[in-house]
Formats: structure tokens, C-alpha cells, sequence
């Protein structure tokens, strides 16, 4: 791909709820294939610009359940309002292509307050990441190397571990636009740092098995500050062909929040 026709973001609005992926969007199991990250941070958009007119600001929880891979081609996001009171909303959404639902998701929405807090309290103040942005050496995700991919949509740095070889903790910044023309929110920089969890925790090898996540929740106690955002994370397996991704969730300022993936594991 040349320099010129290179893709300068994930997505490309087309109207209608439409987007069409580009090939930053693709991810380590298959070259046809989106790693889940971009897409899942396409719906929390939606569903975030739902939540807006309700004066609903804080998304609190976003669960994807992938149905099936998800093409690199064109996406029809779909989401509406299962119940909203005074300072909570649910809401539910669909990812389509090709005529098929690909992915089906629910997300809770707060009404943000300030508080008067006790100065003390258990279990505060929360922790930092293993390492700031400025101490973690950069490092590039050892997939896809001949061909653009996610790697090429995000900057990554090393603040603990390393890639595929137990328990990791790996900063993330978006390198270009999540949809062309528009500058990502923080939900949407978390959504596609946080699927990445069972990848830079992995505990099996990459070339030998498959562990790919069906699901992927995010909680979120507070909404990231800044471009950077860490995902802390670490793999356990069954002895059934079942593992589980969990990730601790850090901006620049501290922990804002956790992740967990459900695997299904496979040898190749």
C-alpha cells in the first residue's frame, strides 16, 4: 500500500448508521478479519451520542458479545434505549455485515455528580499503572508485520512484561482517528485498547493455539483523562478449552476502571 492510498483512520462514515473499515482496522487471527477493539469502540460511539441528550455523560459499562468474525467491509451499527430514569439509562445495539449480525451488545449510562467524599477512605487513594508513558519503552505488537493493521491505528508502549508471554501491561494511544473527521472521545480510546487484554497477557503460544475472546465487558468508575490508557492484564485457562483475560483499566492519573474477556481456546 502506498503512502498516498495508506488509510488515515478506522472507519469512514457513510450515513445511515453505515461505516465502511479500513485496513487499520484488521487484527492477528485472520487478514480478512477486524480485530474486535475498533469496531466495539464504533458502537460505545453511538451509544454514547444516545446517552448525550438524556444528560447522561458517564457510560459506566459497555459488554460486547461477538456473534462471528467481523469483516473488513461495511458496518451497520444499530442501538435504542431499553429503559432511561433520572440517572441511569440501559441501552442495546447491533453491529451488521453483510447481511448478518455480527455483534450485539448493552451498555449503562450515569448522570455524573459532584460529591463531598470522606478524605480517607479503604482501599484509596487507587493504584497507578506499573509504569508512567514517559518510563515505558515503546514497542510495536509482533503480528501482521508485512501487512497495515491494528498495530498501525495505535502506539503502544511496555509498562510491565511483554507481548504474548504472561501477565502484561501495555500503554496504548490511538495513531489516527477512530471515524475519519472526528477526534476520539475516551470511551472510545478505552473500547479499542481494552479487547486487546488477552493478547499481551497471552500464556500460550501464539503459533500453536487460538484464544480468542467471545465477549469483552468493560467497567468504568471514571472517564480517562488524556490520549494514553493502560491495560494490565493477565490470562488464566481451564483445563476445558475455556481461559479467562482480566485487565485493570489506568489513565495517566491512576486506575479508572476494570475489563474481563471470556476465551475459548483451540489448538490450531
Amino acid at each position: 500500500m502506498t503512502a498516498e492510498s495508506a488509510p488515515s483512520s478506522a472507519f469512514v462514515a457513510l450515513g445511515n448508521g453505515a461505516y465502511r473499515a479500513t485496513p487499520l482496522t484488521r487484527g492477528p487471527w485472520h487478514p480478512d478479519h477486524q480485530h474486535a477493539g475498533p469496531p466495539i469502540a464504533l458502537v460505545a460511539r453511538e451509544i454514547e451520542r444516545l446517552a448525550a441528550p438524556l444528560e447522561l455523560t458517564h457510560v459506566a459499562r459497555v459488554t460486547a458479545n461477538l456473534l462471528r468474525p467481523i469483516p473488513i467491509d461495511v458496518l451497520t451499527v444499530s442501538v435504542q434505549t431499553e429503559y432511561a430514569g433520572r440517572n441511569a439509562a440501559h441501552f442495546s445495539g447491533s453491529l451488521q455485515a453483510g447481511g448478518k449480525e455480527v455483534a450485539r451488545f448493552t451498555a449503562l449510562a450515569q448522570r455524573e455528580a459532584t460529591l463531598d467524599l470522606p478524605p480517607v477512605l479503604p482501599g484509596h487513594p487507587l493504584p497507578d499503572a506499573p509504569r508512567r508513558v514517559s518510563e515505558s519503552a515503546a514497542a510495536r505488537f509482533p503480528f501482521n508485520r508485512t501487512m497495515t493493521g491494528y498495530q498501525d491505528l495505535i502506539e503502544s508502549r511496555l509498562a510491565a512484561g511483554s507481548f504474548f508471554t504472561g501477565p502484561s501491561a501495555v500503554w496504548f494511544r490511538l495513531r489516527h482517528p477512530l471515524v475519519a473527521g472526528e477526534e476520539p472521545t475516551a470511551l472510545q480510546r478505552v473500547a479499542v485498547a481494552a479487547d486487546s487484554g488477552n493478547g499481551i497477557s497471552a500464556v500460550l503460544d501464539f503459533n500453536r493455539f487460538v484464544f480468542v475472546n467471545s465477549d469483552l465487558t468493560i467497567n468504568l468508575l471514571r472517564a480517562a483523562r488524556g490520549e494514553w490508557v493502560c491495560i494490565d492484564a493477565w490470562t488464566l485457562i481451564g483445563p476445558a478449552g475455556g481461559g479467562l483475560a482480566e485487565a485493570r483499566i489506568f489513565d495517566a492519573e491512576g486506575m479508572i476502571g476494570r475489563s474481563t474477556q471470556s476465551l475459548l481456546v483451540r489448538p490450531r
